[in-house]
This record gives C-alpha cells, structure tokens and sequence, in this order.
C-alpha cells in the first residue's frame, strides 16, 4: 500500500485529478443528456401532434412543458460546473502572469519551493562580467554546504529580492516557471522532474556606481536613479533604508520588516513609491511645450503673482512676491525655476497637449484624480528577455490628471508639479531626463540585462529640439542664475559640462510612533444629523509639519549625455540643498569609472566563464563546488 502522506504533495495532487476527472465527466454527461432530451422531445412530439400545430401551442405540450424548467437547472449547473474548471484553469496557468497578489504569495507553495532550492541558479554579475564583481553566487560555508552569498547584500535587496515577498531578479531569472512545474500526475507517481541548470546572467549594474548610491544615501530615506539614455542601461538603482537579504530568510524578521511604515524598507522607493515633483516636473512641461511648438513664448512673473481663474488662489514663486523674473521665455524660467511662467505654460498647452507628452514619456493620464491613484504598475516599459523580469521590476504607473474640463488653476498647479501631478516615482522622473538626453530624442527603454538589444519605447521628442533643451538644462547648472549652478561648480570647473533640474516639494506625513514604526491613529466617532453615532473608526494623525522633500534631475556630459540621473531625498529641503550633491557625486564616481564616454568592452577574466554557454546540471553543481572553495575577493 503506498502511503500517500510520504510526500505531502500527493494527496492534493490525487485529490485534484480526481475533481478534474468528475468535473470533465459531469460536464460529459450533461452535455450528452441536453443533446439526448432535445431529440426525444422533437421525436414524441412528431409521432402525436399535427405538422401544422402553431409553435405556442406545440411548446405547451408534453414533456417540453413538463422538463423545461429541469433543463433549464441543467443548463446552469453546466455553465457553473464550466465557470469553476475555469477558475481552476486561471489560478494554475495565467495567475502568475497577471495576478500580483498570486506573485507575491507564490513563495509559500511548497512545490515552488522545493524546486527552486534543488535548482542551480547562475550567479548574476555586474556590467563588468568579471567573476570578481559577482551581485549573487555560490559559496561555500564553514559548516561545509554550498550556499547562495551576496556581496552586495543591502545594497541590491530590493532589486534582487529574496524567496519570501514580492518577486526580485532571482525569482525572475531563476524562478520555476509554471511550464516547468511539475503537475498533479507527476506528483502522484513520484517522477522526478529535473529542472536544467540556470546560465549566468550579467546585469547593467556597475557595482562601484551603486555603491557611491548607497552612500550617498547613508542615513536618509530616499532613492536615486542612473540611467544611460543612448541605449536604457540601468547603471544604478538603489532605495534607502534597505534591508539585508540574510535577514530575510528568517520568518521573523521579515514580519518585523514588513510592519516598519515608518521606513517601508521593503519598498523600493525608486520604483514603488509616490512623490510629489514639484520644479522637476517642468522638465515634462518644457518637453510638452516644443512638441507643441510654444517653446518661444514669453510670460510674466509679477509680484502679484499669477491668477489663473477667477477667485481662485494666487499662484507665486517659492520666494514669495519678493520673487519676481518679470518677462521671460522658456529658457530663463527654467534656469531660475519660476513657478509663474510654467503655470502659464501649462494651461496655455491645455490638458490635451499636456497628456500627449506625458504620454510618449510613459505617465498615464486619466480623466479623474480617483482613476489617477490606483496605483497599476507597468512592466511593459522595460526592455527584458522574459515578461518575468519586466514584472519583478515594474514601477508604479506615475499619472496626471488630463480631463478636458479639469479647471484652469489645476492645470496651473500641475504646470510646476503640484496637485494632480503628484504621483511621479523617481525611476519616472529619470526616464524624463533621458528622453531630453538621448541623442535622437527617443525615450530608451530601460534595461537591466546586458545582453538584451537596446529598444525605443517612444519619439518623445525630435533631435533638434533635444538639443536645443539640453542647452536649457545646462543653464541650470552652468548659467549666472542656475538653481544649482554653486553645486556644479567643481565639476564645471574639471570640465565635464552638464545640466540638470532642481525640485522641491512639501508632502503632508503621518506621525510615526518611535517604537513600532506604525502610523499613530486617533480613535474617531462619524454621526448621523441627528448626533446619533454611526460608526467608529481610526484615523492617521497627520503632522501639523509639511515634509519638504528634495529633487534633482542631471544629464552628463552635455554634448553626449551617458548618464541620466533623478535623486530624491525626503525631508532633504531645497533641491540644490541635499539631492543635487549626490546627483554630482554620482557624476564624478561615473567618470572615475569610465563611463561617461564610450569605453572599451572589459576583456573576460582567466577564470570568467561565457555567460551564454548552457552546462548540464552536474558540471554545474561542480563548478559551484570549485567556486565555492576560492575565496571571495574582499573589496
């Protein structure tokens, strides 16, 4: 007798065969009685009833009368029977591909689980391709076993992810497919499905770069972005705080960092989560502008600052009715960054124009502020060798709101980054830069896999006019009046010429409790007209205090931009204050690197193995044995 409780798998693996097999024969026989009823019904009725009976009277007769309201119960119980095997058919097969709640619990089946830790992953390397420099291999432990290390481990937690969560590039790149899994009748008779041994995979990464990231992070919440915006690479990507992957492992403590919402280091800001632009956002609306052909207008900033609507609010520049630019064009006020010029601008262009370039740059728009929060991610912007990728990476869809009847005042507000253009992730933010940066004026999709081919995601904009905004932005940093042209200056003064954007943007905050990290809440009491009590419910206590977060967007170097970079620092204050410096250092850690110009391809190292060359899972496992016993270079 075989005991089906020896696997835990096999008595749900018999249990489901055999509902699949009642299933298919109910819905058989129902299927073949429907079928069956109908010909005896029309045969009985032929053998009693006259050929030129009327049809009503003919449906009242017999067993047509006496079984209808039967067959109609059949007919339902088929369609339930079919909308179950149905329900059955999507959890199994494509859940995974569209269900993020299913991808984010996908760990806990123990099936999964058990396939992916008996399966040799790759190891990743960074852009180097140089064992050395490996982001995840195989190493072996005091104890003996062989086990999967991160060098970087903090630093690419949250692009690597671990097995519990939300799916990282491990999961991605190495996870068991739902092809591949083993199915029910192959569970039942014990085979055993070997899974082929993973190739390695080299990422756009430059692990130098996303260090220089994570330090100028220490010690601050907030996220930076390195894009190349010739070809999409992805040359840093990192959120602070961060978490260990070691950690992770254990159930524990992987509760305690998922009930941190103070730091959400589980978040991986720079993809999932909202920011307020504020200036930076006039780099859509200066993109917008030359699309339309309105770059050559001019407006006024005035003391009394701008009304764009009758009894509605003034609209002023950060330093209030001290702040006056006077007559300008596009390019004086995004060098001084004045609030008044591009609230014009935007409500000149209108929502329709607006949304078109909002739309080349991949932010949605929507024709409600409640469609426009919802939140939906979007791994169809990434260039990936396999959909898995694009989902594991996909940032939350950044959105403006662009009903052809939303007032004039908020598309003013949304003009400088304000009210209904409030839902810009960083990664969103440097896709902008990147379509002013890139040569052609095309919007590269951003990739993270080296080998995968460049893409254009969109024409956001024309050569020539790309040109003409990258002198735009150099003023920024270079000009007499550039918001962060004091910040610049030593890299200006070593020759690399670049331009950039600053932001800054106030956001309203809970109050976080010290102890637990979670949101404080007051206790609140809703009444009917009467004063009768209703209902009661907890509230977020909001700090009477704004956080004022700080932006900055830069491209470097000027004639061929190699680099496009969006950093946030929340509660940093003005842009020029706290996101500007880490922009320069990544600039200046990016030269130091090389890549700010084209560089030869790295030659492969004496003991690098080809990453597209397939090994069976034996040589596999020894040539992780052999890598496993070589000491991991210390940096």
């Amino acid at each position: 007798m075989i005991l089906l409780e020896a696997i835990p798998e096999r008595q749900p693996a018999l249990l489901s065969l055999i509902y699949m097999i009642g299933l298919t024969l109910t819905a058989l026989l129902l299927a073949v009685s429907l079928v069956r009823s109908a010909r005896r019904r029309r045969s009985a009725l032929d053998a009693v009833a006259p050929a030129d009976l009327p049809p009503e009277v003919r449906q009242r007769l017999g067993a047509t009368s006496t079984n209808r309201g039967l067959q109609a119960l059949r007919f339902v119980f088929m369609l339930l029977a079919l909308a179950v095997f149905g329900f059955h058919v999507y959890w199994a097969r494509y859940a995974e591909d569209t269900n993020d709640r299913f991808q984010e619990l996908s760990y806990k089946d123990l099936r999964n689980r058990r396939l992916s830790e008996s399966t040799l992953r790759g190891w990743i390397l960074d852009r180097s391709g140089s064992l050395d420099r490996a982001l995840a291999l195989y190493k072996r432990a005091p104890n003996g076993q062989i086990v999967r290390d991160y060098p970087l481990d903090m630093e690419m937690a949250q692009l690597l992810g671990s097995d519990r969560g939300d799916p990282g590039l491990e999961r991605a790149l190495f996870g068991i497919q739902s092809g591949a899994a083993p199915e029910a009748f192959d569970v039942l008779m014990e085979r055993d499905i070997k899974q082929p041994a993973n190739l390695d995979v080299r990422l756009t990464i430059d692990s130098d770069l996303q260090k220089t990231a994570v330090e100028q992070l220490r010690g601050r919440h907030g996220a930076a972005v390195v894009l190349n915006p010739q070809t999409g690479e992805v040359l840093a990507m990192y959120s602070n705080p961060s978490y260990s992957l070691k950690e992770a492992q254990d159930e524990e403590s992987w509760i305690k960092l998922e009930a941190n919402k103070r730091d959400n280091p589980l978040v991986n800001r720079a993809l999932g989560a909202y920011y307020i632009p504020g200036s930076t956002f006039k780099t859509v609306v200066m993109l917008a502008a030359f699309r339309a052909g309105m770059q050559n207008s001019q407006f006024n900033c005035t003391a009394a600052g701008y009304v764009a609507q009758p009894g509605a609010k003034v609209i002023l520049d950060s330093g209030g009715t001290g702040e006056v630019h006077g007559h300008i064009g596009i390019d004086t006020a995004y060098e001084v960054s004045c609030n008044q010029y591009f609230a014009q601008m935007a409500v000149k262009l209108g929502p329709e124009r607006l949304g078109e370039e909002a739309r080349l740059l991949g932010i949605g728009t929507y024709d409600s502020p409640e469609e426009a929060v919802r939140g939906r991610k979007e791994p169809q912007l990434w260039n990936v060798s396999r959909p898995a990728v694009g989902r594991a990476l996909a940032p939350r869809e950044a959105t403006i709101v662009t009903s052809a009847k939303i007032r004039p005042y908020d598309l003013a507000l949304e003009g400088f980054g304000q009210g209904y253009a409030g839902q810009m992730t960083p990664f969103q933010m440097a896709l902008a830069a990147s379509a002013i940066a890139n040569m052609e004026g095309k919007l590269m999709k951003p990739k993270i896999e080296y080998d995968v081919p460049p893409a254009v995601f969109s024409q956001a904009t024309t050569p020539e006019y790309a040109a003409q905004m990258r002198r735009i932005m150099g003023r920024v940093t270079a000009g007499s009046s550039g918001t962060a042209t004091s910040v610049f200056a030593p890299i200006t003064a070593q020759g690399i010429i670049t331009g950039g954007k600053t932001g800054t943007a106030e956001k309203d905050v809970p109050v976080y409790d010290q102890k637990t990290g979670e949101p404080k809440t007051v206790k609140k009491i809703e009444r009917d007209r009467r004063g009768n009590p209703i209902r009661e419910y907890e509230q977020i206590v909001i700090s009477p205090e704004k956080r004022i977060d700080s932006w900055f967007l830069c491209i470097a170097p000027l004639d061929r931009p190699q680099l496009a970079i969006a950093v946030i620092i929340e509660g940093g204050g003005y842009g020029a204050k706290a996101a500007a410096p880490v922009a320069a250092a990544l600039v200046l850690k990016a030269r130091e690197l090389g890549l700010l110009g084209v560089a030869p391809a790295p030659s492969p190292a004496p003991n690098q193995r080809q990453t597209g060359q397939q090994i069976a899972p034996r040589q596999a496992t020894t040539q992780a044995n052999r890598r496993a016993n070589t000491p991991t270079p210390q940096r």
